[in-house]
């Protein structure tokens, strides 16, 4: 069974219990995988929709970093009600050690000195850690290591 499929499978269970944050996230996954269908020309596959689901979670961290800054808790508790959902379809975030150990290897790798060659270092860490760390946090590590 796909990603794709499973994820069809679990909406259709979550309007059987009447389960509308699930559905509705579930939903907005489904409804972007169909528009990555339509400009890719094919069905996505698992690493595809991976992709989307990720898009998704960031879409709505950065909604919950809005909401709170406005006031809005109401709309704070629903994106993190729906973040849940999303990360449940989501491989296990790198840690911070993790990433600091990857960075320094990259660091050394690249023989790279100072922050000016940051974007050497941030190009190459971000395509070995693609989906498995988040770009802001590998950011602030390599800023830290290279200052």
């Amino acid at each position: 069974m796909t990603l794709l499929e499973q994820i069809t499978f679990e909406m259709q269970q979550a309007m059987k219990a009447h389960d509308t944050v699930r559905r509705d996230t579930l939903r907005l996954v489904l409804a972007a995988a169909k528009n990555l269908e339509k400009e890719i020309g094919h069905v996505p596959d698992d690493a595809e929709t991976l992709s989307v689901i990720q898009r998704e979670a960031k879409r709505h961290r950065e909604s919950i970093e809005e909401f709170r800054r406005g006031g809005r808790q109401d709309l704070v508790d629903q994106e993190q009600a729906e973040l849940v959902i999303l990360e449940t379809y989501l491989p296990q975030l790198m840690d911070r050690a993790e990433i600091e150990e990857a960075a320094r290897a990259a660091i050394a790798r690249l023989g790279v000195q100072d922050k000016a060659q940051m974007g050497l270092v941030m190009r190459d860490l971000m395509a070995e850690l693609k989906g498995r760390a988040d770009g802001r946090l590998v950011n602030q590590v390599v800023q830290e290591l290279l200052s």
